[in-house]
């Protein structure tokens, strides 16, 4: 009688041991086996990022707009500054230029006395509407999508130009 209650005390402890042991495995495993197999969500990339009030600034004059965007890099998101040239167009509405040059992703600058874009490390030069005028640069400045509400200008991501427009 008394070795029934040993037999039945030991199976009871190594069921124990063995749940115990199960739900440390579950505890860590579960987390781990998610983090390496499943995907982390995306913000994906249609956000919008208000830029500029349009009505502080002046028509047919590029003018460079500094804003803050989120960049989600996995479960990773960082605040980051950049830079736009943005020039209002008579209409009320904007065109946003992405501030690298096409040649090798150099910031260039607005010249005021030659009324072009000009990028100062291989001299290339580019029209008010980003058009490559001469140099290296194999084709016209890339753009932000853009979108106009109220008077703000929000900004969206980049859109590549094409090499021959």
């Amino acid at each position: 009688m008394n070795e029934e209650k040993i037999i039945d005390r030991r199976r009871f402890e190594l069921t124990s041991i063995y749940a115990l042991g199960a739900a440390i495995a579950a505890a860590l495993g579960i987390p781990a086996f998610s983090y390496l197999l499943v995907p982390p969500k995306s913000k994906g990339s249609a956000e919008w990022v208000d830029a500029v009030d349009l009505s502080k600034l002046t028509v047919g004059t590029p003018e460079e707009v500094v804003f803050r965007r989120d960049r989600v890099d996995g479960w990773k998101v960082t605040s980051e500054k950049t830079t736009a040239w943005v020039i209002k167009q008579s209409d009320g509405q904007a065109v946003a230029l992405a501030p690298q040059c096409t040649h090798l992703g150099c910031a260039y600058h607005w010249d005021d006395r030659d009324g072009n874009f000009i990028c100062p490390c291989h001299n290339s030069r580019f029209s008010k509407d980003g058009k490559v005028l001469s140099g290296p640069a194999p084709r016209p400045l890339d753009r932000y999508a853009v979108r106009k509400e109220g008077t703000h200008l929000l900004i969206g991501t980049i859109l590549p130009a094409a090499k021959d427009s």
